[in-house]
């Protein structure tokens, strides 16, 4: 694996083990738990599916991979808006992650980008 792929596959690590405390620390009311199952999934399954991604059987699969990995950040997004907004968890980590949560969308788009010109 190239230094940029450790470098992103290091950092989806980071960020899921960033969304299992967070989730961790959601309410446990009704709504506190299927937010946390929700923003879990899709937060640690990112860099699950870019594992899968770095070992694609062509760059079409590499790229199809890639996709996914760009749709679980965004609903990873998502989740993190609606429980900032219903402040259901009220810490500074939150802004944080959210923050990071754009930035990582911003790389795996430019990576699809870049790999859909390499065809």
């Amino acid at each position: 694996m190239e230094k940029k792929a450790e470098d992103l596959s290091e950092r989806l690590v980071d960020y899921g083990a960033e969304i299992v405390k967070l989730t961790a620390m959601l309410s446990k009311t009704f709504a506190g738990r299927q937010l946390a199952a929700q923003l879990l999934r899709s937060g640690t399954s990112a860099g699950a599916n870019y594992e899968e991604a770095c070992g694609a059987e062509s760059r079409a699969d590499f790229t199809h991979k890639l996709h996914i990995v760009f749709k679980e950040i965004k609903e990873s997004l998502y989740w993190l808006r609606i429980v900032k907004k219903a402040e259901i968890l009220k810490t500074s980590r939150l802004d944080e992650i959210i923050d990071e949560t754009r930035q990582l969308s911003n790389i795996v788009a430019k990576s699809i980008i870049t790999a859909k010109k390499r065809k």
